[in-house]
């Protein structure tokens, strides 16, 4: 891991994200781009070409001040950081930065109150997961001892998510993490007996094993109500340090989460999620 992007919008969660960011470079001596998005309305531009020229200069002076103020921290000394400040005004653009800059992970914050789905269902963090197609690393909580020892990579292990199966343990088996893959299995119509699932899990590691890539953790298997309520509970149980899963562009991760969640699976939302986009 080369290089690592991470949005700012100068908020707390914005800060979380970028000591996180911090560690994970200076593990891998990776350097930092810290993005900024001005998002200047169309309003400005068509009130007149002297005006939009003072308006756009201001609110750059005002972002290059902020930057300034941001990054004055003890944990960044040592670290190589690149800033950009441009006019993106919806956040799917990030991924064009992330494609342009060749960005290996992008780590931002989140404002998700509670649950898995609340992280990022309507946020600007949704936004980001659905359309980048470099991992994003979601931090909701300000967390100076984080490291990747224990993860839990959770899929349905259908072929269409081997490309990001791959990449997702490629990277976090990079980054010295142990992967504990997770197949939560639902009751009534989507129930399957342990031979189905032996079956599916099997028949999908086979298929990620073709090429040069040899090597695939055990699978657990987790009967839940929800995926959520069984990610949070074999997550929890193992102490896991981040949740990995995959995701959809075109339907984003509302797809992957059903029913009610308890107050007890809510309080337990504040563990790191890194999302792999299937494409």
């Amino acid at each position: 891991m080369k290089k690592i992007l991470v949005p700012v919008d100068f908020s707390e969660h914005s800060e979380y994200a970028l000591e996180v960011a911090c560690r994970m470079a200076k593990q891998n001596a990776a350097e930092i781009v810290v993005l900024h998005m001005l998002g200047i309305t169309t309003v400005v531009y068509n009130t007149g070409e002297a005006q939009e020229m003072a308006e756009a200069n201001y609110y750059m002076k005002l972002a290059k001040q902020r930057f300034k103020k941001f990054l004055d921290k003890e944990y960044l000394k040592g670290i190589k950081l690149t800033e950009i400040i441009q006019n993106y005004k919806i956040f799917s653009e990030i991924n064009q930065v992330a494609q342009e800059q060749q960005i290996d992970l992008i780590v931002m914050g989140s404002h998700g109150s509670s649950g898995l789905s609340a992280l990022f269902v309507g946020s600007n963090t949704e936004k980001v997961v659905r359309t980048s197609r470099v991992p994003v690393l979601v931090i909701k909580k300000h967390l100076p001892d984080f490291k990747l020892e224990r993860v839990v990579f959770a899929s349905d292990f259908e072929m269409e998510s081997i490309p990001a199966y791959r990449k997702a343990v490629s990277l976090l088996q990079s980054l010295g993490a142990k992967l504990h893959l997770l197949y939560v299995n639902l009751p009534n119509g989507k129930f399957k007996s342990s031979k189905e699932m032996e079956l599916l899990t099997a028949e999908f590691l086979q298929e990620a094993n073709k090429g040069d890539f040899k090597e695939n953790p055990p699978v657990v298997y987790e009967c839940a109500f929800s995926i959520e309520r069984g990610i949070y509970h074999y997550s929890h149980k193992i102490k896991a340090d981040l949740i990995a899963l995959t995701t959809h562009g075109h339907r984003g991760m509302t797809h992957f989460f059903k029913g009610s969640i308890g107050e007890d699976i809510a309080n337990r939302a504040d563990v790191p999620v890194m999302t792999f986009l299937i494409y």
